[in-house]
C-alpha cells in the first residue's frame, strides 16, 4: 500500500521489519515512511516472537527525492529499489532510473528520460 503518489520518485528503500500487527506498521527510522506490503489473512506470525515480517518501503532524509544533487544524486543506497517494479510477493530490483542514469536504449525508446542531474 502506497502512502504517497510514488510517480515522481526514482527510488524508494526497502526492508524487511518485524511488525506486532496486521495493521499500518509505525515508522521508527529517520525520514518518512512510502508505503508497505499488506499482509494477507494466511500470513503467520512467528511462533517464538508472534511478530509479522513485512517489507516497509521508506526515505531518508537526505534521499534523492529532497536533494536532487545531493549524495544519491547519479546512485542509490544499497536497499534502495525502483518502485515501478515492486509486485506483491516479489522483490524490488534497481533500474538505470534508480541509479541516476544513463537511460537504457529500453528506456529511450519508451520516451523514459531521466531527472537532469
Amino acid at each position: 500500500m502506497w502512502l504517497e503518489d510514488i510517480t515522481h520518485l526514482d527510488y524508494v528503500r526497502q526492508s524487511l521489519d518485524r511488525v506486532s500487527s496486521r495493521r499500518q506498521p509505525l515508522y521508527h527510522r529517520d525520514g518518512r515512511l512510502v508505503g508497505y506490503a499488506t499482509l494477507g489473512t494466511t500470513a503467520k506470525a512467528s511462533r517464538a516472537s508472534g511478530t509479522f515480517l513485512r517489507r516497509v518501503f521508506w526515505l531518508a532524509p537526505h534521499d534523492r527525492d529532497q536533494q536532487p544533487n545531493g549524495l544519491y544524486a547519479t546512485a542509490a543506497p544499497s536497499e534502495a529499489v525502483d518502485p515501478r517494479t515492486l509486485h506483491p510477493r516479489t522483490k524490488g530490483y534497481k533500474t538505470e532510473r534508480s541509479e541516476g542514469g544513463p537511460a537504457s536504449d529500453a528506456m529511450r525508446e519508451m520516451g523514459i528520460t531521466l531527472p537532469k542531474v
